[in-house]
């Protein structure tokens, strides 16, 4: 194995969604491939957004807020690798900040990566949600690489749709 490169890192957003975990896959494949090292970063923010905080928001509030982000950020690592973890160092990270601006700053190098998932949304989503990976392509300084949804999703989105109007579902579906 060659010496690793000094400072390279591939970045993965993580927030425990199947895309997430689709691109924290591609990430350590990509960190693997260029023997970089691994940066998985979970952005979170207080409860009601920054804005939501019109006085200095408390303390304890906001360490309980971390400390719950970083249990999901462990736990999303657990899901995605299990024990035996990703195969390469590995660091995380919990930024408080929006999910796209921590991103950036998170993949600082021009030699850095940047994983992103891209999954297909619709207009509702898009107009309630801004897109992650729309940011993080107009704003990064170094290359991205988007990763499009898992194949199960699609299956799983249709299972919830299912449930959600309850429909019966025959499990024998699910098996092929």
């Amino acid at each position: 194995m060659t010496e690793r490169a000094v400072g390279r890192h591939v970045v993965a957003g993580v927030s425990g969604s199947l895309g997430s975990l689709t691109a924290l896959h591609r990430a350590a494949a990509e960190a693997r491939r260029t023997d970089a090292a691994l940066r998985a970063v979970l952005a979170w923010s207080p409860p009601g957004g920054e804005l939501g905080h019109r006085g200095p928001p408390s303390p304890l509030l906001l360490a309980e807020c971390r400390r719950v982000a970083g249990e999901r950020l462990l736990q999303a690592l657990d899901t995605a690798f299990g024990p035996a973890g990703p195969g390469v160092p590995m660091e995380g990270l919990v930024v408080r900040g929006i999910p796209g601006a921590a991103l950036i700053a998170s993949a600082n190098s021009p030699d850095d990566l940047l994983v992103i998932g891209a999954g297909a949304r619709g207009l509702l989503r898009r107009a309630l949600h801004p897109s992650v990976a729309r940011y993080c392509l107009a704003h990064a300084a170094c290359p991205v690489l988007a990763v499009p949804p898992s194949p199960l999703q699609e299956d799983i989105d249709a299972v919830q749709r299912r449930i959600v109007w309850h429909m019966p579902l025959d499990t024998r579906e699910l098996a092929d």
